[in-house]
């Protein structure tokens, strides 16, 4: 299963020859990850991963989701629960659990990761099977335990620049404190992710407007108030080095209320007699209100609409959120974000970053209108479409319309620190895969095809992101 050097290059001799020298000068580049969901507290202790389980499936949704699929129970995979209990299994059952489904990854971007981070970081070229669980776990579990194994020093290793979190409006961001406050030089970013009190439909929204009341001393229960304890916590995150705002909504509306009609809809919704047509209203008029704020304090507002969350709801209900049950949903964006834009998108001093689940906007909607308002750029294809042919599609889609420099260039979106180097090897191949292809075809020149491979790798993001 040695990986092949080529891998993911064109079959064209000519265009994989132009791929492989693109390769080679971005290799080696710093990774810079400005939206993603490690834990900050595995920095912040720097303690030992408990086993091989505990790092490569529990916290990694794309691969219990498959086993679920095919009949494997979350209980079996130790997976935690929504009230904190976990069921009592034996970590190296569970591996061999996965060994014996590895051939269900086939053909995805989850077996891709995973050869790449076995290859690379543990030296195991044999593929993964039952025969060889046991062998593959010892390995994992002893390199665990060694110094070169703790979150820090995987983060040298993996040639991390800056790597970013995502945390809510609640969270007191102890750990970024604590890795401050260590001396060590790793750059571990927060990133403000306020769904949990603009969303009316996020488990224990109420409590949560009244807790952001409390940590911030503001008047919750109104409008005014309200708005004041967001610019307060949004004012502590980048403080503590926050570049961006996060924004999950089922979908991209976006309304421009007068302030009258905006109280008066804020309190309907902490009444908590809201109506789901209204929930929706509050949350477009809450993506308006964002922007206007990220206008004033410089942060940078990203966009991740269009998933049907908690699908599965006997799944969510014993294990919570995030667990593999989110579906995506069509996504509807030239309409929806008219309000916002006409009010910020001809500001410069806004950055609104979009993403989508929904790949039959690329070219019709986001592309056009990325490639037109000067506060739009494009997130890189996310979650079910972070793949080889789903950053292949969105290359081919967008920049005919677009062009490269209204994209911002790869993020990895992951949980598992692991899967980091792995995500973006194959972004930086998919990139020059890409870029040799134009070249080949003398749609632009080899030395502007260089020049376009080092921003897609660290430019555009860097610039996007103010890192």
């Amino acid at each position: 299963m040695i990986l092949d050097e080529n891998r993911l290059f064109p079959a064209d001799r000519e265009a994989r020859a132009i791929a492989a020298k693109l390769y080679e000068t971005v290799r080696s580049l710093p990774i810079i990850s400005p939206h993603g969901h490690t834990d900050p507290r595995w920095f912040a202790e720097n303690e030992a991963f408990a086993n091989p389980a505990a790092l490569l499936i529990q916290p990694d949704h794309y691969i219990f989701r498959m086993l679920y699929s095919q009949g494997v129970s979350l209980e079996s995979l130790g997976i935690p629960q929504a009230d904190g209990g976990q069921a009592s299994v034996d970590p190296k059952e569970v591996w061999r659990l996965f060994a014996k489904n590895y051939y269900l990854f086939r053909g995805t971007p989850t077996r891709l990761w995973l050869d790449y981070s076995f290859e690379n970081q543990f030296g195991l070229s044999r593929r993964l099977s039952p025969d060889n669980a046991d062998e593959y776990y010892e390995i994992i579990a002893k390199k665990l335990q060694t110094p070169e194994f703790r979150p820090r020093a995987l983060y040298e290793q993996f040639n991390i620049e800056v790597l970013s979190t995502t945390d809510t409006p609640l969270d007191t961001l102890e750990y970024h404190k604590a890795i401050r406050e260590s001396g060590w030089k790793g750059r571990i970013l927060p990133t403000f992710r306020p769904d949990a009190v603009i969303d009316a439909d996020y488990a224990g929204f109420l409590n949560n407007i009244e807790k952001l009341g409390e940590i911030t001393g503001e008047d919750t229960g109104t409008w005014k108030g309200y708005l004041n304890a967001l610019r307060n916590r949004r004012t502590f995150f980048k403080s503590m080095g926050a570049t961006a705002t996060d924004h999950g909504h089922p979908t991209a509306l976006t309304v421009d209320l007068d302030p009258a009609a905006a109280a008066s809809l804020y309190g309907r919704i902490i009444s908590g007699r809201s109506v789901p047509e209204e929930q929706e209203h509050f949350r477009a008029q809450m993506l308006t209100e964002m922007a206007g704020m990220s206008v004033e304090d410089g942060l940078i507002m990203q966009l991740h609409p269009g998933s049907f969350r908690n699908h599965n709801r006997k799944l969510y209900e014993k294990f919570g959120r995030d667990k593999g049950a989110d579906i995506p949903s069509q996504t509807e964006y030239v309409r929806a974000l008219q309000p916002l834009l006409n009010r910020y998108g001809n500001d410069q001093r806004l950055t609104f970053i979009l993403f989508t689940l929904d790949e039959t906007t690329f070219s019709r909607e986001l592309a056009p209108l990325a490639g037109h308002y000067p506060a739009l750029k494009l997130g890189p294809p996310w979650w079910f479409h972070d793949s080889a042919e789903g950053m292949m599609r969105f290359r081919e889609q967008a920049t005919e319309t677009a062009g490269f420099y209204n994209t911002v260039g790869f993020n990895d979106d992951t949980r598992a620190l692991l899967s980091i180097p792995s995500r973006h090897d194959v972004a930086r191949r998919i990139d020059c895969a890409f870029l040799s292809r134009l070249a080949a075809e003398h749609r632009i020149d080899e030395d502007e095809a260089f020049e376009v491979i080092q921003d897609l790798t660290v430019n555009l993001v860097r610039k996007a992101y103010k890192l």
